[in-house]
């Protein structure tokens, strides 16, 4: 078995790989190619220094690597890390580790880093023995919204220029994907929420999935979340929140009071080369 970039490698081979990687998962993925282009895209995957695992012509393991300067380091997100089942108990992914690293450097990379479902400590333990540590803590939640006060409120769809010109809080515990430079790419609405002219909360959406990369409020009321939240619903009732830092212990409790469920749990885990 031998290690290589992904640069020439059909994006069909890739993502065929991937659903056998993850079939019977923590989470079920889509099986659209589509969907993995798109994402892909938007999370800035580099091929020439994302790496597989080839026994002969078969790829059999995965790392892919989204680059991009973030927050002072010019950083590899894993965005996803698979092996085929017939293949696992073989320290792949460290192999693919012991030999990116090396290339990673060599372009200037000074941070890898990625998200893993706390559950999966098989995975967990194979990160720390590569040299990462666990930085966050993140929680992840779905329902359908449930609003017990309705209340008027004014919604205006803004450009994500604007957005930056308001002072919005705990933009620096957003995850990778949730991060403005992964999100200019996606296919998301950008909305202000206001009350008598004055803008107070604001939310960012996938209309068509319901998908909530950033939530927020300017000042922690309830009539503003009661307001904020009557404004998500009449854009999507059900709805898909991931990595909420377990920090933002207020803002967790609010959006179990507006109907979500905590779904699962995630670590988010550094290395700085």
């Amino acid at each position: 078995m031998r290690v290589k970039n992904l640069d020439t490698i059909p994006i069909e081979t890739i993502v065929g790989c991937f659903l056998e990687a993850f079939e019977n998962y923590f989470v079920e993925f889509p099986k659209d190619l589509k969907y993995f282009k798109k994402r892909w895209e938007m999370s800035k995957i580099d091929y020439s220094i994302s790496y597989g695992m080839f026994h002969g012509q078969k790829l059999v393991g995965f790392v892919l690597h989204g680059i991009d300067f973030r927050r002072n380091h010019l950083t590899a997100f894993n965005l996803a890390t698979g092996v085929i089942p017939d293949y696992r108990g073989k320290k792949i992914t460290k192999r693919i580790y012991d030999f990116a690293i090396p290339e990673l450097k060599n372009r200037g990379i000074t941070k890898c880093q990625l998200e893993v479902i706390k559950n999966n400590a098989p995975a967990v333990n194979t990160y720390e023995n590569i040299g990462f540590t666990i930085t966050k803590n993140y929680k992840c939640f779905s329902g359908d919204i449930v609003l017990k006060q309705p209340l008027n409120y004014s919604l205006k769809e803004i450009h994500h220029e604007e957005f930056n010109m308001i002072d919005w809080p705990n933009q620096t515990s957003y995850s990778w994907e949730n991060q403005e430079e992964s999100l200019v790419k996606g296919e998301f609405k950008w909305y202000l929420v206001s009350n008598k002219s004055m803008a107070e909360s604001y939310f960012i959406i996938n209309p068509l999935t319901g998908y909530i990369p950033k939530i927020d409020v300017l000042e922690e009321t309830d009539e503003i979340w009661q307001r904020l939240f009557s404004a998500v619903n009449g854009v999507s009732s059900k709805i898909k929140i991931n990595n909420v830092d377990e920090q933002l212990a207020v803002k967790i409790n609010r959006l179990q009071q507006f109907g979500l469920n905590n779904t699962i749990d995630q670590f988010e885990m550094e290395l700085l080369l």
